[in-house]
């Protein structure tokens, strides 16, 4: 691929009233991306499987959009990409109906394995029992060359990237935003931890296009597409976690549930999940024998090697920990006898729950995880 092609991918992936199945269309049509995109309107119209109308959205819309400008400005944002027809694309991803055009990333594709890939979905509201569970099943799989992928929403999704960067696991989120945004804001140090350290983020998303409600169960067929098997841990009846578990099922991959409390509504999904042969995930092996994995013990990551015994930590984050260690707090109790900012705390409190030394209860206190010798 040329940059002369890329200008013409990045260009599509600009109009936001086109999407991924229109550009995609027009590719096999045409037989390039150039002459997709400088197609005539007459020969636009005789594409009969495209509605008319968006057809004649995209011909407003390339009136204004000038393919140079547009890879200029990728290159400005220091913001990488992988088209359709590199090879570095995602090949699970590649197989499913709708694939992405054009993936925006940040982070490192060499970090991940990409042929063992695990998704995580479930509720926003996750219990903390759920989360405790899912917690230890991903500490199961510490050190191996799985990767665990994520919406990098809150709740399940990030407990699942914070139990991933613990274990010296790769991760991968998904953001149903371009990269001007970061949604929730409170995530801003997951994204950058695993930007830098552990992984990829990924955005189908120009970076100005904004986290609109509909993007988020549409991203969701990305997190399933580029996994081999998802792993729910807590789905309502009516919620985004059991819109992936269907798109799991219709891209033909393996699916499987981590039961709950019977009393828990965020449980309702998964039982009807398992009802229908949804597999029933209780240990990391259950992961395993779904997806007929064996375990490939990567090296450990040097500061990871003994948390428990010598907490590799700054002064503020020890200051922070101490007090925590003594009795559960909340962020204003903390931030009252620290004296310290909240945007740093929030930092740092997040930074010592991926070194797995406390966690945050239901109740919104801190609690310690490990005990000070």
């Amino acid at each position: 691929m040329t940059q002369q092609d890329d200008k013409y991918w990045l260009a599509f992936a600009s109009i936001e009233k086109i999407g991924s199945v229109f550009i995609k269309t027009l590719y096999e049509h045409f037989g390039s991306v150039k002459s997709a995109w400088c197609a005539g309107a007459d020969e636009l119209y005789k594409v009969e499987t495209l509605p008319r109308g968006q057809i004649s959205d995209f011909l407003e819309a390339r009136k204004s959009t000038d393919p140079d400008k547009c890879f200029e400005y990728i290159q400005n944002k220091k913001i990488k990409y992988i088209t359709y027809i590199d090879e570095q694309y995602p090949f699970l991803l590649k197989q499913i109906h709708n694939p992405p055009m054009t993936l925006f990333y940040k982070g490192d594709l060499s970090r991940c394995n990409f042929n063992r890939t695990l998704a995580v979905v479930g509720s926003r509201k996750a219990s903390e029992a759920a989360k405790t569970v899912l917690t230890r099943i991903i500490d199961e799989l510490k050190n191996t060359d799985i990767c665990i992928v994520s919406g990098l929403a809150v709740g399940i999704d990030s407990c699942a990237h914070q139990a991933a960067i613990k274990n010296n696991l790769a991760t991968i989120g998904v953001i149903a935003s371009g990269f001007d945004f970061i949604y929730p804001k409170q995530n801003k140090y997951l994204y950058d931890k695993i930007e830098n350290e552990c992984g990829v983020v990924f955005s189908e998303y120009w970076p100005t296009f904004d986290p609109l409600p509909w993007r988020f169960p549409h991203r969701n067929r990305i997190v399933t597409g580029l996994s081999k098997g998802t792993l729910v841990a807590e789905a309502a009846m009516k919620s985004g976690a059991l819109i992936s578990a269907n798109l799991c099922l219709e891209q033909n991959r393996e699916l499987m549930c981590m039961p709950g409390l019977l009393t828990n509504p965020n449980t309702e999904g998964i039982y009807k999940l398992i009802k229908n042969g949804a597999a029933v995930v209780t240990r990391a092996q259950d992961i395993l024998d779904a997806l007929d994995w064996q375990i490939e013990t990567a090296a450990p990551k040097q500061q990871n090697e003994s948390v428990i015994d010598n907490l590799d930590l700054t002064e503020d984050e020890k200051t922070v920990f101490e007090l925590v260690a003594a009795n559960e707090l909340t962020l204003d109790s903390v931030a009252a006898q620290t004296g310290i900012d909240f945007g740093l705390l929030t930092m740092i409190l997040m930074n010592l729950e991926l070194k797995g030394c406390i966690k945050q209860t239901d109740g919104g206190k801190y609690m310690s995880l490990v005990k000070m010798s």
